[in-house]
């Protein structure tokens, strides 16, 4: 039986209900528009506090010592980069040319010329084998595909038995008050923010929606249960306002 919030997901735009094979090519234009601006918009949008929550997964990834890690819709390389730094190879697979541009000028201009590799590719049909990563990552990129069940399941797919799985992504604030500052900061901020540094406050618009749209913590953390993975964990960072979902492959 469909899943109603997977069902949902996948014909949603923002707040804009569209046909699921528009989806993809929607979302690939707004970040084909933000790619230039993408990281410095994260740091303004969230006061630089969006590197604490990313340092948080990857320390929790690596608790287990290093490996081979996937991280997906990672183009612009700052997942990328600290997984390395903790001694990781990684391969880097988003399905948005102008996002891995973004990546792999930055790693030309940190002199990392091996380590990482940078794939053009989609998170519901990875270019990997079966059970060949120890980790699979992905920051704020989960919301945006289309179908949650076939992006999960193939996380579990590439993932090696005891492989970690690790996705960040935007939450549901659990503290009252703050949800509703949080909210109006979302809505009257962030799309002017996205116009003023971005020239695109449209797009910044959708990822306001798109945020909003995305299932309850809870419901994302059965949806993980749901593709096989095990030890399902979420920890809410800032009072929800980001939440890291943590698994293993058994």
């Amino acid at each position: 039986m469909a899943n109603p919030l997977e069902s949902d997901h996948a014909t949603r735009f923002g707040e804009r209900r569209v046909a699921e094979e528009e989806k993809g090519s929607l979302v690939r234009a707004v970040f084909r528009n933000v790619a230039p601006r993408y990281d410095l918009m994260n740091d303004l949008m969230s006061a630089g506090v969006h590197r604490v929550w990313k340092r948080t997964m990857v320390s929790r990834v690596a608790e287990a010592g290093p490996g081979m890690a996937v991280d997906v819709a990672g183009g612009t390389g700052d997942i990328a980069f600290r997984l390395k730094d903790r001694g990781f190879e990684v391969a880097v697979v988003d399905i948005n040319d102008a996002m891995l541009g973004v990546g792999r000028d930055r790693a030309l201009d940190r002199a990392v010329t091996d380590g990482i590799t940078w794939t053009c590719g989609d998170a519901e049909a990875l270019p990997l084998r079966d059970s060949s990563v120890d980790a699979y990552t992905i920051a704020f990129g989960i919301r945006n595909v289309t179908h949650l069940d076939r992006a999960l399941a193939e996380a579990r797919r590439v993932l090696r038995p005891g492989g970690r799985f690790a996705c960040l992504e935007f939450g549901h604030v659990v503290i009252p008050v703050l949800d509703r500052v949080y909210a109006r900061y979302s809505d009257a901020v962030l799309p002017r923010l996205g116009g003023i540094i971005a020239g695109d406050a449209d797009s910044y618009r959708y990822l306001v929606e798109s945020i909003r749209r995305f299932p309850q913590q809870g419901d994302f953390a059965a949806m993980v249960a749901q593709a096989g993975l095990a030890h399902v964990a979420t920890a809410n960072l800032s009072g929800g306002i980001a939440a890291l979902t943590t698994a293993w492959r058994l």
